[in-house]
């Protein structure tokens, strides 16, 4: 709630009576928020009331409003009540997230759970297309739907189709004719919404990746676009028997307005640590000529010489000066990054993400192994619990035979030995025996990513990444399956994968459980090469390996 454009409190905290300054009100229509709004209004906290909500309301809560304000004597009072339709987060320009307050109802783990209820069901469905309503409506164009058959997709997609044909019927009241149809932020007047469902790839949620942002949020606390860092707790300088001090944490934005975050989040890792090191040194040779101009315009005495020099820089002098607040920006980033690189960096190390990226990259793509899978899960010294239940999880999904029983009692003793959750496995296990995987599975490209042997080091002796014993690659561009099933689409390609997905177009007469920074980057480099064309990714939750792995489970 924002009061008098100066105040700003959440609907459910405590409040005292302004009854003299008006109040914006920014809520989802949900029954607790309309019973606290109608409270609101019977305690005459403000003078007035514009009530926008983020979904539409239904009828019946309008209602409920209506009497709250006839009981108070307050209808005056309420003067304006909107719809905004934005049930949905824009993280980046072309990547948006779907019910983001409603993560647990709509998460992969929900919608596959066996015990759901069908009336428990067709809650998530319209949970779902409520927001992919509010996201085209905002957007300004009837999309052109294609899903796959016998999906929670294709449930969504006869949903979502029904509630477009129902708004441009009443021509009256429709929010896609007019002005709102042109204003969509692309030339595109007819967008194609591709609906896949999360049971198509579960390999790619699960893969170690190499890429900046995939990692931050693979390893590090990002969420909403904000990573929170912990800082060192100074340990070394405590007594002996010392309680331990708490650590401190940090949080830093990684948004648009990041000039090296926007130019490097989808690079490999070594070239961002790499490109962290070149701004910061361009920023101390930029430093050290302001301080050195500083040094020539404090000269004193007769010296012709220093004359002269002050006369030939002082319009340097002013130029480095009207470039400081730039200059100390630039700075800042780079802390920011150094930091952030750093604690990504300390996970690859202690972790051998390297390895992990490397050797998924070859199950994934059938390429030979030179190390076997027992010998890497069985290694005390190459990652946690959780990457090696990862690692394997990739494999058992991408075999085209699956391991025999006595083989497979083998890998469950070593995960077991290693301290993992067989949860997963059994899952997934399940899953494949259930999607006849077995006889058909997931490709993902025939190449792996090569491997250009260790890093001595990646820059200069005075680096603050040291990447020596962390294997530098050369990444190969290969479509994941959500990326081929758009190219498929987008260019009317006849593919077995993609020849019985459905077809619907709301103006004719007549994906789903959560997405990853991963396929994110995948298609943004995709339709790098398809000039004049835009590709948005959304999901209707975001989780990174960890945040998956618990949702599969029996």
């Amino acid at each position: 709630v924002c009061i008098g454009l100066k105040l700003l409190n959440l609907l459910h905290s405590d409040r005292d009576s302004i009854p003299d300054v008006p109040a914006i009100y920014f809520v989802m229509p949900t029954e607790e928020n309309i019973d606290r709004l109608c409270q609101d209004l019977r305690n005459q906290l403000y003078e007035y009331y514009y009530l926008n909500f983020i979904s539409a309301i239904s009828r019946s809560k309008l209602e409920d409003i209506a009497n709250a304000a006839l009981g108070a004597s307050a209808v005056a009072q309420v003067a304006k009540v909107f719809d905004q339709y934005l049930n949905f987060i824009t993280l980046e320009d072309d990547m948006f997230l779907l019910c983001n307050q409603n993560k647990e109802l709509v998460s992969y783990r929900a919608i596959n759970r066996p015990d759901i209820t069908d009336t428990e069901m067709e809650t998530v469905m319209d949970t779902i297309v409520d927001s992919l309503f509010c996201f085209f409506v905002t957007l300004g164009a009837i999309p052109i739907i294609r899903c796959s058959r016998g999906t929670a997709a294709e449930m969504v997609a006869v949903k979502l189709d029904k509630k477009l044909r129902e708004n441009l019927r009443d021509a009256r009241n429709s929010l896609f004719t007019g002005d709102t149809l042109g204003a969509g932020q692309f030339s595109f007047q007819r967008p194609l919404l591709v609906l896949v469902d999360r049971n198509i790839d579960l390999a790619t949620p699960l893969h170690h990746t190499w890429t900046y942002q995939a990692l931050v949020h693979d390893v590090l606390d990002f969420h909403l676009n904000r990573v929170v860092l912990e800082e060192s707790s100074g340990m070394e300088n405590s007594p002996a028997g010392a309680r331990p001090k708490k650590k401190n944490k940090k949080s830093y934005d990684l948004t648009a307005a990041d000039k090296f975050w926007q130019k490097h989040k989808g690079s490999p890792f070594p070239e961002v640590a790499e490109s962290v090191q070149q701004e910061l040194e361009t920023y101390r040779a930029q430093e050290d000529e302001v301080k050195r101009l500083k040094s020539i315009m404090g000269l004193e005495g007769e010296d012709e010489g220093a004359i002269s020099m002050l006369s030939d820089n002082t319009a340097k002098l002013t130029s480095a000066v009207s470039s400081l607040p730039e200059l100390l920006e630039k700075k800042r980033l780079i802390d920011l990054h150094t930091n952030v690189a750093t604690a990504v960096l300390e996970h690859i190390k202690t972790r051998k993400l390297d390895l992990y990226f490397e050797y998924e990259e070859k199950i994934m793509s059938k390429s030979t192994l030179d190390k076997s899978l027992l010998d890497m899960i069985s290694d005390p010294d190459a990652g946690t619990a959780e990457d090696k239940m990862r690692l394997f999880l990739i494999y058992y999904i991408s075999c085209v035979q699956c391991p025999s029983e006595a083989d497979l009692e083998q890998y469950k003793k070593a995960l077991t030995d290693a301290g993992c959750n067989l949860s997963p496995l059994n899952y997934i296990k399940q899953w494949k025996a259930f999607a006849k995987m077995a006889s058909a599975p997931t490709t993902y490209g025939n190449s792996a990513a090569k491997s250009l042997g260790l890093f001595s080091r990646v820059m200069n002796t005075g680096s603050q990444f040291v990447m020596e014993g962390v294997k530098n690659f050369v990444l190969k561009q290969q479509n994941l399956p959500v990326t081929r099933i758009l190219d498929n689409l987008m260019e009317m390609k006849s593919n077995p994968e993609t020849d019985d997905y459905r077809y619907f177009d709301p103006k004719m007469l007549r994906g789903i459980g959560g997405g990853n920074y991963i396929e994110y980057q995948n298609l943004m480099d995709y339709v790098k090469g398809k000039q004049g064309k835009h590709v948005l990714y959304g999901c209707s939750e975001l989780f990174n390996a960890a945040q998956f792995l618990k949702q599969v489970r029996i």
